[in-house]
């Protein structure tokens, strides 16, 4: 009896305030001093005083964090029991949420029947509408996704179309094959723009353009070889710019950045930065010690989906060039990351430094594909050890490990909101998981065979998935 007594006595004296300041997920702290918080306070009210600090118009959805864990209920339950609350002051994390929700993708709604083998890729145009595949059929098809029909299929490789993009404008669309040919297509009219582009000497491995906030034409691309070199083609023209050489292995990936600078990943083990202007290379990256066979840009999703966003009122796509230029200045730096046949990711600040941020360990075999999530505060890593791994991009530490595949992850997407994850497998299934419970949320068999290729349009309203049993698989709410 006498126990519970001093029990609630000690209750009694337990704090019911504490001194707390806001900081920034990128380490600011907010103006407004320190702030003296009763305990119990909800999420719900941190939310109206943050929005206020920030001097929001209209208020943001913000989550909050104390030692990196999440705050649910009320801040009480985030104190350490150690923690003096009279002498510390508790710092509680911001971190702005995406102000439209997208919903988990739940079934099948309809299986896209027509290529002859194969599906290797599969991509949603910039404003979400329109879907285009490649296939070792040697065919790139497009698709309506509202009959879930052909529209057009696209006759011209001679040998698998290994690489697909759409340009940033959504008005072209650009396929490479495994003989190094280029092709142009009119997504409109499913017919080929100008000649033929030839000069890679072996297969084509992977695509990109020069940002839209650049040239609003997109009028130029860049592809990446199996011979070694780098390619700036010219789409108006159909001809090479510019060859960039230097790697010694094949390139096996591509990117275009934000502010004029190419990266290249390569089995020779390095990371190239080239000038997209002029060609010079500005640095190379090392430290891999096996093929590098990934790369990725926190501003990849921005890069995509160019002039296009999604209004918060209608959740619609709009379309400005002031939105895209708006949009990749707010980023600050690009950041990169690789993934290695060491079983390796590293964290790059590209632009300036050779150092690598981070070198991230964990994944028992390679790594085959690696996204930032849309907002660039996560990474994700697939590999051929059956998992999925969540990086901070920050500081390049080890947030979860995603398992649930019985097979090699071959590719993953993020859902435009950050908050879902979408991983395809060798086992045929396709799993969304959940970043907030790092658990798995939905499970999606329905493929006959292995998966290769996944995408989750940047609407956020659908998926699509190809791979091995040569259907195109389209999956909703």
């Amino acid at each position: 009896m006498h126990k519970r007594k001093l029990a609630d006595e000690m209750d009694d004296n337990k704090p019911t305030r504490v001194l707390s300041r806001f900081k920034s997920d990128t380490g600011e702290i907010l103006p407004g001093g320190l702030l003296d918080l009763p305990v119990d306070i909800t999420v719900n009210k941190l939310q109206a005083i943050c929005n206020a600090l920030l001097q929001h118009e209209e208020p943001v959805p913000l989550a909050f964090y104390v030692n990196n864990i999440e705050i649910t209920d009320t801040l009480e339950k985030n104190i350490d029991k150690d923690f003096n609350t009279s002498e510390n002051v508790l710092e509680i994390v911001y971190q702005p949420q995406a102000i439209f929700k997208v919903k988990a993708v739940t079934r099948c709604t309809g299986s896209l029947e027509g290529h002859k083998e194969a599906v290797i890729s599969v991509a949603f145009s910039p404003d979400g509408k329109h879907l285009v595949s490649g296939s070792g059929d040697t065919t790139v098809r497009f698709w309506d996704i509202y009959t879930q029909t052909p529209h057009h299929t696209c006759e011209g490789h001679k040998h698998w179309v290994l690489c697909i993009s759409w340009s940033p404008c959504g008005n072209k669309v650009i396929s490479a094959c495994k003989n190094g040919m280029i092709l142009q297509w009119d997504p409109k009219t499913g017919k080929q723009i100008g000649k033929a582009m030839t000069g890679h000497k072996m297969w084509v491995t992977s695509l990109s353009w020069e940002p839209y906030h650049m040239n609003t034409d997109c009028r130029y691309f860049v592809s990446a070889s199996k011979d070694c070199d780098l390619r700036i083609w010219d789409t108006t023209l159909t001809q090479t710019v510019r060859v960039l050489s230097g790697h010694t292995k094949s390139v096996t990936c591509v990117k275009w950045g934000g502010s004029g600078l190419i990266y290249s990943a390569s089995q020779d083990r390095t990371i190239r930065v080239w000038r997209a202007e002029d060609g010079i290379l500005c640095r190379t990256l090392e430290g891999h010690g096996h093929w590098v066979n990934t790369l990725a840009l926190n501003v990849d999703y921005i890069l995509r989906t160019g002039p296009f966003h999604i209004s918060s009122v209608k959740n619609e796509m709009e379309n400005s060039i002031e939105y895209a230029k708006k949009q990749y200045t707010s980023v600050g730096e690009e950041k990169l990351v690789s993934g290695s046949d060491d079983f390796t990711l590293f964290l790059w600040k590209p632009e300036k430094e050779k150092k690598p941020i981070a070198r991230m360990t964990g994944h028992q075999q390679l790594i085959n594909d690696v996204k930032f999530s849309p907002d660039g505060r996560i990474i994700a890593s697939a590999s051929f050890d059956k998992s999925i791994k969540l990086w901070d991009s920050n500081t390049g530490k080890y947030i979860a490990s995603l398992r649930g595949h019985v097979q090699a992850v071959y590719s993953i997407t993020w859902s435009a909101d950050s908050r879902l994850l979408l991983s395809g497998s060798a086992d045929s299934t396709l799993k969304v998981w959940s970043v907030k419970t790092k658990e798995l949320y939905q499970d999606l068999p329905g493929h006959a065979d292995e998966v290769y290729a996944v995408d989750w349009s940047p609407d956020g309203l659908r998926v699509a998935s190809g791979g091995k049993d040569k259907i195109l698989k389209l999956w909703q709410n």
